[in-house]
């Protein structure tokens, strides 16, 4: 096992009467129809909630790219919860962590306490889609045992397996809310944030978006789309067979300039990108900017059942306002033409509240055996979900909406 990998292994599974939870390693060892029947992705069943980071696809590429695994510090702990006939009937995506990076629910400050009261808070339990804070479905399950039985039972086995391992924690981030109910019901602590989302209140063009802010807000927002294309750019909408290997090389050369400036390495790798593009390239959208007939920046989305999910961005040229305009503003026009119902623009910016983006509050739930430790957690949590519903409550009291809006 490599530096940076945890140095725990999930050695047990756990089992009741009734059902039995394994731990797997690998996506590779979960058969991808059984995965994507429970998480509602299947090929050709494309639901209004359909999420296309949760599907086997997306999240077996990660890890076969070599993003998401030992190495890099998320090693596989994904639970598989059998009914009594030996059929999946549950699922929970899972990782032992060695670090809290690319989680985007930071947790920084926790760990910090508990180290210096002498704990060790790595490695951690982190349920989430790695390097993707989009909220989505965590307790996946299917009908062959009751839902609300079988979301009790992975809860339950989240924590046995916290419990088993010895680790600090476990945290389930952006989890979709009927998740957030089945772990509070187990003990998880619940914690907030705040990202902000575009809503298409059925705008027949950009335009009509635009009719529905304050007069200041869309002559600033006409005023930015011009001024991003002021140079020659032109912008390209790609995706399914557009989806080539020459734009995947353009496009990861934006991406590996972001993500050196941000987080010191990416967390991508080049084949990440060429696998999804393989198996999901409908669900891909590259809003790609062009001047001198060569892409000098772009931004990657992924197209769920009713909503547009905004990713990664880069550029190898800096023009002022192409960042509102790619990430923003042509992800905006695309769910509008697609009818798509809305726009996760993904982690933290009070910047994009004035680009029609409005505040959203996004759940995730802890646990914590230690009771001490736990205890002073939810103090902090208690108040800090209060400041979260303050400071929401005070943006929207800036939305660039006409009032009757």
């Amino acid at each position: 096992m490599s530096q940076d990998s945890p140095d725990h292994e999930a050695k047990a599974d756990v089992a009741d009467d009734s059902f039995v939870i394994r731990v797997n390693e690998h996506f590779s060892d979960i058969e991808k129809a059984d995965w994507d029947r429970l998480s509602g992705t299947a090929p050709g069943s494309h639901p209004t909630s359909y999420n296309p980071f949760i599907s086997h696809a997306f999240l077996s590429s990660l890890e076969e790219s070599g993003s998401a695994i030992a190495g890099t510090g998320w090693l596989g702990q994904h639970l598989t919860l059998e009914d009594g006939e030996g059929r999946i009937a549950g699922a929970l995506p899972c990782y032992l962590k060695s670090h809290s990076k690319g989680e985007y629910v930071f947790d920084y400050g926790w760990a910090d306490a508990w180290e210096r009261a002498g704990g060790r808070y790595y490695p951690k339990l982190q349920c989430s889609v790695p390097f993707t804070p989009a909220t989505g479905p965590r307790l996946l399950a299917s009908g062959t045992v009751d839902v609300a039985t079988t979301r009790q039972a992975l809860a339950a086995g989240l924590k046995t397996l916290t419990e088993r391992l010895g680790v600090s924690s476990a945290h389930v981030t952006f989890a979709a809310d009927a998740d957030i109910a089945a772990f509070e019901e187990a003990g998880f602590l619940h914690r907030t944030d705040q990202q902000f989302h575009f809503r298409n209140e059925d705008y027949g063009n950009f335009d009509g978006f635009l009719d529905s802010l304050s007069s200041r807000k869309r002559k600033n927002i006409r005023k930015e789309r011009a001024t991003a294309l002021q140079d020659g750019l032109t912008i390209d909408w790609l995706t399914g067979s557009d989806l080539t290997e020459s734009v995947l090389d353009a496009f990861f050369e934006f991406y590996t300039d972001t993500g050196n400036r941000k987080w010191g390495r990416p967390y991508l790798t080049r084949e990440f990108y060429s696998l999804i593009a393989e198996r999901m390239p409908d669900d891909i959208l590259l809003v790609m900017a062009k001047r001198n007939g060569r892409y000098v920046a772009g931004a990657i989305n992924f197209i769920g059942g009713d909503r547009l999910f905004g990713r990664h961005w880069g550029c190898i040229e800096h023009h002022p306002c192409l960042h509102f305009e790619v990430c923003y503003y042509q992800a905006i026009e695309f769910a509008i033409e697609r009818k798509l119902e809305f726009v996760e623009a993904g982690a933290q910016g009070e910047h994009k509240l004035a680009r029609g983006y409005m505040p959203v509050t996004t759940h995730s739930a802890h646990f914590i055996p230690n009771e001490s430790f736990r205890n002073a957690v939810a103090d902090y949590l208690e108040h800090e979900r209060k400041d979260v519903s303050r400071f929401s409550e005070l943006l929207s009291e800036h939305s660039p909406f006409k009032k009757e809006n």
